[in-house]
């Protein structure tokens, strides 16, 4: 008897295909030898590291990308790997669940649609009708997601299907129920930054995009996530040591970087992928859809 994967299992395959098939992750072959297109060429241990990656999941021979399309690619195929998992975890997460890839449309904003979010619309028109007031505040209130996970509001027959819970007495205040407001909104329960490498920058920013968000809910903070393709754990660590800002940092491949590591890596790589992932501060991206049943 022929004994079929689970779904994660399943889901993370298939996630490793689509980046090989798109091309978004590839070799390069140049002057400068085998290049993956994760890797910063002009650092050895990341070209050894990706390229080791790269070729365990069978990456093919292709000119890279240029980073913009290849930052749009991996915000797709990392949004449609939990579209196929988190939805379909009802036994311990239940509720009607959507995945947003909004990262690239980035000129609306999209958080203010959603609880807890939906009083910046109310400050962004506020700063458009007085500039003054946009100079004042900074740019503190603007966030920029690649990827949202949204629940609806429940409705009062989902919430007394197995007893009665609520009436019109009591719970009335509650975004949660949908009978508590006449256009009711979806509630961010994720917030997801992709990144296809890391350098700095990008850290910062990620970190600083993770506070802004604890900053300006009026409600419950969401999960608040990074997932990275970044092949050297020194960058890596830039973004997941420490705690305050981002719950936590998934790679898509983390496995087989630790299989690279094992063989490519120096002792400072493979002491600091031991503390991470033993400090709970970087997990695989099959984990991801567990860590938001929570």
């Amino acid at each position: 008897m022929i004994e079929h994967p689970a779904l994660i299992t399943s889901a993370r395959r298939a996630l490793h295909q689509e980046l090989v098939d798109t091309k978004t992750l590839s070799i390069a072959e140049n002057s400068d030898g085998r290049i993956a297109s994760n890797a910063d060429k002009k650092q050895k241990a990341s070209c050894v590291l990706a390229l080791h990656v790269a070729e365990q999941l069978h990456a093919g021979t292709a000119k890279k990308k240029p980073a913009q399309k290849l930052g749009a690619d991996f915000e797709r195929i990392v949004a449609k790997f939990l579209q196929a998992t988190f939805p379909q975890m009802q036994s311990v997460r239940p509720g009607d669940w959507s995945i947003l890839n909004v990262g690239s449309a980035r000129r609306k904003d999209h958080l203010a649609a959603h609880e807890p979010y939906t009083h910046l619309a109310s400050l962004a028109e506020a700063i458009w009708l007085n500039p003054d007031l946009g100079a004042s505040l900074g740019n503190n209130y603007v966030i920029s997601p690649d990827i949202l996970v949204l629940r609806d509001a429940i409705s009062d027959e989902v919430l007394n299907r197995d007893r009665i819970i609520v009436d019109g007495q009591a719970g009335s205040l509650s975004p949660v129920r949908a009978a508590n407001r006449e256009s009711p909104a979806t509630h961010v329960h994720a917030v997801i930054s992709c990144k296809w490498t890391m350098r700095s920058d990008r850290s910062q920013n990620t970190r600083a995009e993770a506070l802004n968000l604890i900053r300006n809910r009026k409600g419950r903070s969401p999960h608040i996530v990074a997932v990275t393709n970044e092949p050297t754990m020194s960058r890596i660590a830039s973004l997941a040591l420490g705690t305050g800002d981002v719950d936590m940092v998934y790679h898509v491949a983390l496995k087989e970087l630790m299989a690279a590591i094992d063989e490519k890596g120096s002792d400072d790589a493979k002491e600091l992928m031991h503390t991470l992932v033993t400090g709970d501060r970087l997990r695989d991206i099959a984990d991801l859809p567990l860590d938001l049943s929570i």
